[in-house]
């Protein structure tokens, strides 16, 4: 269910925003993402498909993989914070690890697979943050072309 919230002052989410404008200014596209567990921040990573020549590299995935191996308990008590509305690659993370929380800074530019985390039982808050929109709305407009690489259009 949507949160309607143009602006967000939730640290968890400010670093995600930081991480994806990390990637937009590394030349990449401008999604990032946190993994939360017990109130502090586990991983961390953005979309670096484009900077490292990754076919996998989402910033759902980067923050994954930032944080390291780690037993399962620690999936299952964590919330992961993202930019964009995950996509079916990083969904399939996110039910795999079994991550019960995903705050999502806006689907509006890219509605991924929120209704799977839903129907399996994934706890889904959109916030519409302006900042992520905004960002994501930028860089669509100007590379279209690599924004469509990066969702296998």
């Amino acid at each position: 269910m949507p949160v309607n919230s143009t602006s967000s002052t939730d640290p968890f989410m400010l670093a995600a925003i930081a991480e994806a404008e990390a990637g937009l200014s590394e030349g990449g596209i401008p999604i990032g993402s946190v993994l939360v567990h017990q109130g502090r921040i586990i991983g961390r990573g953005h979309n670096r498909r484009i900077q490292q020549g990754s076919a996998i590299l989402h910033g759902e995935m980067d923050a994954l993989e930032n944080a390291g191996r780690l037993p399962a308990s620690v999936y299952t008590q964590s919330v992961l914070y993202t930019t964009l509305s995950p996509c079916a690659m990083c969904t399939g993370a996110i039910l795999l690890y079994r991550i019960p929380q995903v705050i999502v800074g806006e689907n509006l530019t890219f509605l991924g697979e929120e209704a799977l985390l839903r129907n399996r039982g994934v706890k889904v808050d959109v916030l519409q943050n302006t900042r992520c929109i905004d960002l994501m709305k930028q860089f669509i407009r100007n590379h279209p072309a690599l924004w469509n690489e990066d969702i296998g259009a």
